[in-house]
């Protein structure tokens, strides 16, 4: 029985704030009751309270990791200041360059092993190779010896600083931890031994800031299990709600991975920070691990937070610099195509952007249809005998798709993504290709990835999907620049439509 058949019981008063735990009525090898000093009460297995935790836990749900490391690390590299400006712009630069050069290599991810000893090669590796940087470009600037010797004592002296002041953090986050006064509610996908004895490892040590919910299957196990489950995969959107889950450990689940994958990028399931546990012997996990069951993170499978921010950023920036410097080639354009088709020079139509919300696309018109229904449901291919010379050319060069810059301004789309469709064609392909509708996670594009693949025209839909979900899924925003340099290169070479 799930947790959607039951009505949820009574909470104790005794207990009222903490959470409800599994019990584990029947008997399972690896999660020994003996070794359990959990002291709370355990609650039916078959039922899960609508629960925020602890009510210190339930205020600091929102709190990342970041939030305490990234200021402390800024502080001790802008030290120096406090006893000296004359190094003020060396300072500043190496202070920015190195949070960059820690953002890059993951220091300021979140980790459920907490230890300054797993971070300490990284942290000095990246800070030895940050401060080389900034002393060869004073060095470049500056002939005095003394001016180098009294900045590199300052940037030392920094250094020691910022890891004194990540010692401090860790200790402050296992406190935090220990004392329940951060945790996140996390559900294990999977009833596996890997899958159990996860959740009494979370159990009985609060370190890892994981209060474990329960654990989630398929309806039908293909192997005999004696793990209670709280609810089946199907379930998983409306559990995530119900227990307001943060966090999931895929663990020995008896799915397919597509079926899996499929289930994870629900929109109510994506904002969850994913982890796994390698199925694969001998498997590497950079270092994290819960218990000695190794963990890895999986990457976000949407674009939010600061990279949805950063990401927004470099559109707008992008963008308002294009349509600035293009401003002669867009109107040469519109004079072509004014002399092509006559007046209206632009050709609005609507398309599907993110979470599936129609807008109106902009383009130079290239053609005529005959009608408004042509127009919505026909697919245009190469060699379309309704595109006339001076539009073919602008097809061929792209130059049509200028406009959509200032879509990107509103923010209907963004530089690089999916390229937009029709709604009825996006009917259509999501009903043919479940991994279709999963392209609209995030903003549609100007160009994409598949598009720079060789993927347009008339190429197979499903080659088009896997292409926008991968780019999804490993965003970056070097990824962003290959494509756009990809993009560039197929201008010039008139691989365009």
């Amino acid at each position: 029985m799930s947790i959607l058949d039951e009505q949820p019981p009574a909470v104790d008063p005794e207990h009222e704030g903490r959470v409800p735990q599994v019990t584990e009525t029947t008997e399972v090898p690896t999660a020994s009751t003996a070794e359990n000093t959990d002291p709370r009460p355990d609650l039916d297995v078959t039922t899960v309270l609508p629960y925020t935790g602890s009510p210190a836990s339930a205020r600091t749900r929102g709190l990342r990791a970041w939030m305490l490391t990234a200021p402390v690390d800024v502080a001790a590299l802008l030290s120096p200041l406090a006893v000296t400006q004359q190094y003020w712009r060396g300072t500043l630069m190496m202070t920015a360059l190195t949070v960059a050069v820690f953002a890059a290599g993951g220091l300021y991810r979140a980790r459920r092993h907490v230890s300054i000893l797993d971070e300490l090669p990284s942290l000095c590796g990246r800070l030895l190779a940050s401060s080389a940087i900034v002393v060869i470009i004073a060095a470049l600037r500056h002939d005095s010896p003394q001016y180098l010797v009294g900045f590199i004592r300052g940037m030392a002296a920094a250094a020691v600083l910022v890891l004194a002041g990540r010692l401090l953090t860790r200790e402050i986050a296992t406190l935090a931890r220990r004392r329940r006064w951060v945790e996140h509610n996390a559900i294990i996908i999977g009833s596996g031994p890997t899958a159990v004895e996860l959740a009494r490892l979370l159990r009985r040590y609060p370190r890892y800031g994981l209060r474990f919910v329960g654990h989630v299957d398929s309806p039908s196990p293909s192997t005999s299990s004696t793990v209670p489950v709280i609810g089946t995969l199907d379930q998983l959107g409306h559990l995530v709600r119900l227990t307001e889950c943060d966090v999931l450990i895929v663990a020995d689940p008896d799915c397919p991975e597509l079926v899996l994958m499929e289930i994870l990028r629900q929109p109510t399931v994506a904002p969850c920070d994913l982890w796994a546990a390698p199925r694969l012997w001998g498997s590497r996990s950079h270092g994290d691990h819960i218990g000695a069951i190794p963990i890895v993170k999986v990457g976000d499978t949407i674009l939010s937070g600061p990279h949805w921010a950063l990401k927004r950023a470099s559109d707008v920036l992008f963008a308002g610099s294009a349509l600035l410097l293009l401003s002669p080639i867009l109107l040469l354009c519109a004079s072509l195509a004014f002399v092509d088709g006559g007046r209206g020079v632009f050709f609005r139509q609507e398309r599907i952007g993110r979470h599936g919300r129609p807008f109106d696309i902009i383009k130079f018109r290239t053609m005529r249809p005959r009608n408004e229904q042509e127009s919505q449901t026909n697919w245009s291919i190469a060699h379309d005998r309704r595109v006339s010379p001076i539009g073919r050319f602008l097809r061929r060069t792209s130059l049509d798709e200028l406009p959509q810059l200032w879509n990107i301004l509103k923010g209907d789309m963004s530089v690089v993504g999916p390229r937009p469709e029709r709604p009825y064609f996006v009917e259509k392909f999501s009903a043919e290709y479940p991994s279709y509708a999963m392209r609209h996670r995030v903003p549609v594009g100007l160009t994409g990835l598949a598009q720079v693949s060789g993927l347009r025209g008339d190429t197979p839909i499903s080659d088009r999907a896997r292409f926008d979900n991968y780019y999804i899924e490993n965003w970056s925003l070097w990824l962003d620049a290959k494509v756009l340099l990809r993009t560039v290169a197929e201008v010039f070479r008139g691989g365009g439509r």
